[in-house]
């Protein structure tokens, strides 16, 4: 039996576990969330290193991306810098490219040109927010809006590639906390930034980002995102919401997180993720005959 286990900086309350067949391989997932408590992340990573497949870095980024330049958040390295046999993923391999693939499979069922985008992050989504760039003309990235707290719209991904050299050699030196939720603040909402929420027809990007900061009325509008569980699903019917769209397969009726789903891809490929490429994913993704799952929220249920 294979394991894998992302251990998460966010909020206990979303831990799950899943077994099942995955290309012939039996696999247990696992995700154990540590309350946004570092210590006990560390500890965890440590506990965990050569008993299981693979280990996830949930709820954080170990890197995040902008061009082609690649920063280090220097507290999440130093948090799991002590695992020396299990390979650690963050997910950011398979963002790379289930994400850009994602908005080319939804070319042929959303109109692209027609869309007003709202990305909530782009660095942490980088291959989303290449793709996009290619594919639709009205793109605001949320970066400087929701990451910074500043009230500054990006409006094209090369602003992004210029904000970004100048701005994430600094941030990655800073602690994480300060620039996403974690623990408890995953379940705090806070809207803000009204106006671009209402003028985007698309809100894609990281759910933790979404759920916090987009106000209660989404009506009409389609949500893509990587994880949605059953209860994140309830509030999206609250809002109106016309469909969410999922980047990540189904398991157990939900969705585990983009590092969970490269931990099993790595597993599987019995590779380490430095010598995983581009191609190997892609051939992952076909082997596991994979496609975006179009939530309708609007069925009766």
């Amino acid at each position: 039996m294979r394991r894998v286990v992302s251990v998460s900086l966010g909020s206990s309350k979303r831990d799950k576990k899943h077994v099942a067949t995955i290309l012939g391989e039996e696999f247990t997932i696992e995700r154990l969330g540590t309350d946004g408590d570092l210590e006990a992340f560390r500890r965890k990573f440590e506990e965990l290193d050569g008993k299981v497949d693979a280990l996830g870095v949930g709820g954080a980024d170990i890197y995040v991306v902008v061009g082609e330049k690649r920063y280090a958040f220097r507290q999440i390295i130093d948090l799991v810098k002590g695992v020396k046999v299990t390979p650690v993923v963050d997910g950011g391999g398979l963002k790379h490219t289930l994400e850009r693939e994602t908005i080319k499979i939804l070319t042929e069922v959303i109109d692209w040109p027609r869309q007003r985008v709202l990305l909530v992050s782009a660095v942490d989504r980088y291959g989303m927010a290449q793709a996009l760039d290619e594919a639709c003309p009205n793109v605001v990235y949320g970066d400087l809006l929701f990451g910074l707290g500043l009230p500054v719209p990006l409006r094209s991904y090369r602003a992004v590639k210029l904000i970004g050299g100048i701005l994430l050699p600094i941030v990655t030196k800073l602690p994480f906390k300060w620039f996403y939720p974690t623990g408890a603040k995953q379940e705090q909402r806070t809207p803000k930034h009204k106006k671009w929420f209402d003028w985007a027809t698309v809100v894609c990007g990281d759910w933790h980002y979404i759920r916090r900061y987009a106000p209660d009325n989404l009506k009409d509008k389609t949500i893509i995102t990587q994880t949605l569980r059953t209860a994140d699903l309830d509030w999206l019917r609250t809002t109106g919401a016309k469909q969410a769209i999922t980047t990540t397969p189904v398991m157990g009726g939900e969705t585990f997180a983009t590092n969970v789903m490269e931990g099993v891809i790595v597993t599987l490929a019995k590779k380490r993720p430095e010598q995983m490429t581009e191609q190997d994913y892609l051939d992952a993704l076909k082997n596991l005959g994979w496609v975006p799952n179009v939530i309708n929220l609007q069925e009766t249920r």
